[in-house]
């Protein structure tokens, strides 16, 4: 995640440079969530079947070779490819990595190891728009590509010299499909229904933030960099706390109470004029995240036991590309056609509605 969030700050700017309208910049974005959504299931299920060492491997190698078709690129078009096939690779290593620490928690401490994970996921994520701002001003856009490629091979090295393979808990849905039955689950719909939510919102911030930062508030890539970075670290820093909080408390009411704060901070995105008051609202954010995530993540191991862990997994995580892809693409819309303040109300408008549907559907 190191080397994913390394782009985080520049894609957008990189885009810019090469002519993307804001259309063309969501649909930038969304690619990478399009390819991914059509095959995290598919991975999901057959790591079920097959083991999920093998897929985290494949997975991470693609995504070190494709990273480097980044410089390579000199169109809008182009772009778009890299990202589509950049997604596909994806698509084989987080759901899948996440039912991996599912198959190892114990009962009653869901929300402890996924806490765990998810501090380990966003500390990365966190850190690379700090090293990818750092590098594209001391050393140009091109050595941060090469860094995301080189970090993402060593973890292709670490996970298969180091990961060792486990015995995956059994369940009467790991020997077929079973997703429609799955999709009976009030529960799942209402994950489905956050997870959706709140990636609509995500998308919409990791879109246009750069570009609200830097023409808006003219931040330089370093300071945007800070900005992404302080939003994740706090989310990573609080996650194995929270995880905690989720085994003893009402996890329902944990995800409710962090879209609202996730609602909150998009709205207030529009009414800061300077960095620090950008800064402070991005922590915001890292708050929301930090306390319904792990309740969330925790609910979908219990599902998984149920349902087969890598499909739950799995759909858990389409849910999250398809509103990673939905949002940059209607944000886009909206900031072509309206302004880019627009972009932010509506995308708090849509995570309203998204955590009134998880409210419905496991009440």
């Amino acid at each position: 995640m190191l080397g994913v969030g390394i782009i985080a700050p520049l894609l957008p700017l990189y885009a810019d440079n090469l002519g993307a309208t804001g259309i063309w910049l969501g649909i930038i974005f969304s690619g990478f969530s399009i390819s991914r959504t059509m095959l995290m299931p598919i991975f999901g299920r057959l790591s079920d079947r097959r083991g999920r060492k093998q897929f985290i491997c494949i997975g991470l190698l693609f995504y070190s070779i494709i990273s480097l078709g980044y410089i390579w690129t000199s169109s809008v078009s182009q772009l778009i490819l890299i990202r589509l096939l950049h997604g596909a690779a994806a698509g084989m290593i987080i759901p899948i990595a996440q039912a991996y620490v599912g198959d190892i928690s114990p009962e009653g401490e869901e929300g402890k190891w996924m806490g765990y994970f998810n501090a380990a996921f966003f500390t990365g994520f966190g850190f690379g728009p700090l090293m990818g701002g750092a590098l594209t001003e001391h050393f140009g856009i091109i050595v941060a590509f090469s860094t995301m490629g080189a970090l993402n091979l060593l973890a292709f090295l670490v996970v298969t010299l180091l990961l060792p393979k486990i015995r995956q808990r059994k369940t009467p849905a790991s020997h077929h499909l079973s997703f429609i039955k799955m999709s009976t689950s009030s529960i799942i719909k209402g994950l489905l229904s956050y997870r959706l939510s709140f990636s609509l919102g995500r998308g919409a911030f990791a879109c246009f933030i750069p570009i609200f930062a830097a023409t808006c508030l003219g931040l330089s890539p370093a300071l945007i960099g800070i900005l992404l970075a302080a939003n994740m670290l706090l989310m990573s820093l609080l996650q194995p706390f929270t995880g905690k909080i989720a085994d003893r408390f009402n996890r329902r009411a944990m995800v409710v109470v962090g879209n609202l704060i996730n609602l909150t901070f998009l709205a207030l995105i529009p009414m800061t004029h300077n960095f620090w008051y950008l800064l402070g609202v991005c922590a915001l954010s890292g708050l929301g995240g930090a306390i319904s995530m792990p309740a969330a993540l925790a609910l979908t191991v219990n599902e998984g036991r149920k349902f087969g862990m890598g499909s739950a997994m799995g759909v858990f995580a389409m849910a999250f590309s398809i509103g990673m892809a939905i949002g940059p693409l209607l944000s886009g819309i909206i900031a072509d056609f309206a302004d880019i303040n627009s972009v932010f109300y509506l995308a708090a408008v849509m995570v309203l509605v998204g955590t009134n549907f998880f409210t419905w559907f496991t009440r």
